[in-house]
């Protein structure tokens, strides 16, 4: 029976229905009282809007809700890991199935499985779901929980870097060449980095290459002096396409959408180590589920009558939150360029498979 990874079929559903159902209960209870919190705190901003009510309030609880279902979806499977061993440890089933000849591993199996399954379903869910919902809901959240425009591209606050100069726009709407932008400041600067010259427009559009200011105000900095001009072409270097690849959002692209932004920001000579990371993350991160039965195992084992389930399961939850806190840090190393992307997203999931291996096999095997 060591021999076989899944002792029993009977044993196995029965374990994997156990799971599953508390599984579905934690994830439904901390999506309900997150939701409830975050929707406090955002209520006032979405009503603040004129003509707003309850179906928009009702239309942002649609679109954060798939956003909290991935991201605590492990974090449910690590409570109900423990939640779960923990009982079939205090009526003794573990017992009983450790006395019929199963390994801790025999055990565990049919929650790994089940968690796999689980990580599969989350990534297909951040596939087809929640990248939509964050595209929407950011779009909605930068029009100030209004009417989206039909032109969804609106951005707020650009910056952007022309050699030693800079341009700044308050807002910067369209696509390609029909971009424009509005209130307009082009920094021009010299070789030590100070600014010599500052012209303010009402608008630009860019003119291929180059970008036209429209009736702009130009203050000399080293005369003190101001003037006024029909229109002049600043920032050459700065190219729509740039634009563009500037904005690449990872939670609001799918995979294959990932890609080909991260193949095109390489070809423009764009760093890309952040979206590299990001990419890795959304496979490693759902499959973080299939950890929790591992390292919340320590909850399944050791006499119940001993006083010591409370500390176990305390333990086994402490082994689970520690990898999140590990895959965070990771993850913003990576960002920062201190790992390298594979490394950033994947490193935490070996070292914990590796950790909560060890303590199986220390404690159990």
């Amino acid at each position: 029976m060591h021999l076989e990874f899944f002792a029993s079929r009977t044993l196995t559903f029965y374990l994997s229905r156990l799971f599953v159902i508390r599984i579905i209960a934690v994830l439904v209870m901390l999506v309900m009282v997150l939701q409830v919190l975050d929707l406090l705190g955002q209520s006032g901003k979405i009503m603040a809007h004129p003509g707003n009510g309850e179906a928009q309030l009702f239309h942002y609880i649609s679109l954060r809700v798939p956003q909290l279902i991935a991201r605590f979806l492990p974090y449910s499977v690590l409570l109900a890991t423990i939640i779960t061993l923990a009982t079939l440890n205090q009526n003794s089933e573990v017992i009983a199935m450790k006395s019929a000849g199963l390994s801790a591993h025999q055990v565990l199996a049919p929650l790994i499985l089940t968690a796999f399954i689980i990580a599969l379903l989350n990534i297909a869910f951040n596939e087809r779901i929640v990248t939509r919902a964050n595209a929407s809901l950011d779009a909605w959240s930068a029009a100030d929980f209004g009417p989206i425009p039909k032109d969804s591209g609106v951005r707020r606050d650009v910056y952007l870097s022309d050699g030693q100069d800079i341009l700044m726009a308050s807002t910067l709407s369209g696509k390609g060449k029909t971009m424009t932008m509005e209130n307009v400041t082009y920094f021009r600067r010299n070789a030590a980095g100070i600014v010599v010259e500052q012209l303010r427009s009402p608008r630009a559009t860019f003119v291929n290459p180059g970008w036209r200011l429209e009736k702009p105000v130009r203050f000399n900095a080293e005369t003190t002096t101001t003037s006024n001009l029909s229109s002049i072409t600043v920032a050459r270097e700065i190219t729509p396409a740039q634009i563009e690849l500037s904005k690449v959002d990872p939670d609001t692209q799918s995979l294959f959408e990932l890609s080909e932004s991260i193949e095109a920001m390489r070809e423009a000579g764009r760093r890309t180590s952040k979206l590299d990371a990001a990419w890795w993350h959304k496979i490693s991160g759902p499959l973080s589920a299939m950890l929790m039965p591992l390292l919340g195992a320590v909850a399944a084992f050791g006499l119940a009558r001993s006083g010591q389930l409370l500390i176990r399961a305390v333990l086994g939850m402490a082994l689970g939150f520690a990898y999140f806190v590990v895959d965070n840090a990771a993850l913003a190393m990576g960002n920062f360029g201190g790992y390298s992307p594979f490394v950033a997203a994947w490193a935490p999931f070996i070292l914990f498979a590796l950790v909560g291996e060890a303590v199986l096999i220390r404690t159990e095997e």
